[in-house]
């Protein structure tokens, strides 16, 4: 599958470095502590698993994150949309994973996973956003990730 790839974009994705850190922004408890064992479990260090924006900002600008997977509903009045924009000006790659995927929000996050997923999906969509990221070539997507081409 084509992504909107320019020629040439491949070679300086392919110089950046292999998600290792994840921040886990979540609204819902239940989901949040399931996506921290998960991730931990694969083998990934959680930075944080927050759900509100501003303790989110503060992890970005403290920690060394790799990848902010977020839920669009937060507490408080600012979203995950909101989340998305600020990691973006501080070349913080996002993930959606929510209910409903924001076409609003393509120029801010790479893409969405659609809930509810399996944590081997949780997992498979990291694994394709790492290939794309360093201009690997794609895994087999899993059920209910969509990529945003403007991200890619």
């Amino acid at each position: 599958m084509f992504f909107g790839l320019v020629k040439g974009e491949a070679g300086a994705r392919g110089r950046r470095k292999a998600i290792r850190s994840v921040l886990v922004v979540e609204d819902e408890p239940l989901v949040a502590f399931d996506n921290e064992h998960v991730l931990e479990m694969a083998g990934y260090r959680v930075t944080a698993t927050v759900d509100e924006y501003a303790h989110a900002v503060s992890v970005i600008e403290e920690e060394s994150v790799d990848l902010v997977i977020a839920d669009v509903m937060l507490h408080g009045r600012k979203t995950g949309i909101d989340l998305a924009r600020f990691a973006a000006g501080k070349g913080v790659s996002v993930l959606f994973v929510t209910g409903a995927c924001p076409v609003d929000a393509r120029e801010v996050a790479l893409g969405c996973l659609t809930k509810p997923y399996a944590p081997r999906d949780l997992l498979a969509a990291i694994e394709v956003l790492d290939a794309l990221l360093r201009g690997k070539p794609l895994p087999r997507f899993p059920e209910g990730l969509h990529l945003f081409e403007d991200a890619a």
